[in-house]
């Protein structure tokens, strides 16, 4: 089941990147230790995007989700990804990007949050 909010969510995200100059690699990439929004590539680094969406903060900002158990399952998906790679990367970085699409749209790009 696809949840509409985080989809709207993924595809600001993706498109916001690409406005900053962002290569989108996957989305949605997804393996036995878990899913990773979006891989990109950033100035020779691979850039691994968890998207956190939310309509207003009434459960508290978008990032907030983002727990160590959460950062645990990215990692490991990530070195997943690096293992099936055909490209290989200097430096490697997490960042989460957090929308409220309420009461006006705003975007959090949160660059080597862990």
């Amino acid at each position: 089941m696809v949840n509409p909010v985080g989809k709207q969510g993924e595809n600001i995200a993706a498109a916001f990147l690409k406005s900053k100059g962002y290569t989108i690699l996957e989305r949605n990439y997804r393996c036995p230790s878990g899913e990773i929004d979006l891989i990109c590539s950033f100035n020779g680094e691979l850039v691994f995007v968890e998207v956190k969406t939310r309509r207003g903060t009434a459960f508290g900002v978008p990032q907030e989700a983002v727990t160590r158990r959460k950062q645990d399952h990215i990692r490991k998906s990530a070195l997943n990804y690096m293992a099936d790679a055909k490209h290989s990367y200097g430096n490697i970085r997490f960042d989460v990007i957090a929308i409220l699409l309420e009461p006006v749209l705003a975007i959090n790009h949160i660059q080597a949050a862990f």
